[in-house]
């Protein structure tokens, strides 16, 4: 599936990809993923390009509106609580600066290797995403259960679990390094001479020309 395979389990720091996820997984609830798949093109027009401060004005009338919308799931209370999930997010960010910074801190700020080898050793929750669904809730978010909160997890990276021996296992690693190399820069030196080199080096920090990084 192009889903699995350019998608899922893609480490993702975007607010904007956050929320989506984040609406995605409260609509696929009793549902199968591939329904919502199905509709998500829709989804994105419905709901204003997932814009999560869009999203939270959406009034009673908006609302009705989109309960005759064929391309989304037409249930009152996920739509209901799509609106009252953005104001919450809005009001996360306005917190923690951003919903990445808040939500991330759930797995120490990187991917937890689940290393599964078999489909039967996924888990549907797990302790984190219990932690995660006691705080949204406390925060006034909806439709975010221990089960949901992992699925999203998976989807937005925060969790690895592509199996061990599927080919795609390493690329969150492979992904990690590659955005560690796009922040190297053309720094220029006192004497004027260019270097390959990252905003440490330019500080002092790294040595001997080696590239250092650090989260």
């Amino acid at each position: 599936m192009r889903y699995h395979d350019e998608e899922w389990g893609i480490p993702s720091h975007r607010d904007r990809t956050l929320f989506e996820f984040l609406l995605l997984e409260g609509a696929q609830a009793g549902l199968s993923w591939e329904t919502i798949l199905r509709k998500r093109a829709r989804y994105r027009e419905a709901f204003a390009g997932f814009d999560a401060a869009r999203v939270a004005r959406f009034t009673k009338a908006r609302i009705e509106k989109l309960m005759s919308d064929p391309g989304i799931v037409r249930n009152r209370l996920k739509i209901e609580s799509t609106v009252a999930n953005a104001q919450a997010f809005l009001a996360v960010r306005r917190e923690f600066g951003s919903f990445d910074a808040y939500v991330w801190r759930f797995v120490d700020g990187a991917p937890i290797d689940g290393r599964r080898r078999r489909i039967s050793e996924l888990p549907a929750s797990t302790q984190r995403s219990q932690a995660l669904s006691d705080d949204l809730r406390k925060r006034g978010f909806r439709f975010v259960g221990p089960t949901i909160c992992y699925a999203f997890m998976q989807a937005v990276g925060m969790v690895n679990d592509h199996l061990l021996d599927c080919a795609w296992h390493d690329r969150p690693r492979r992904a990690a390094a590659l955005k560690t190399r796009r922040k190297r820069r053309l720094w220029m030196p006192p004497n004027g001479k260019k270097e390959r080199t990252t905003a440490l080096d330019a500080k002092g920090s790294a040595s001997h020309g080696k590239f250092q990084s650090s989260r």
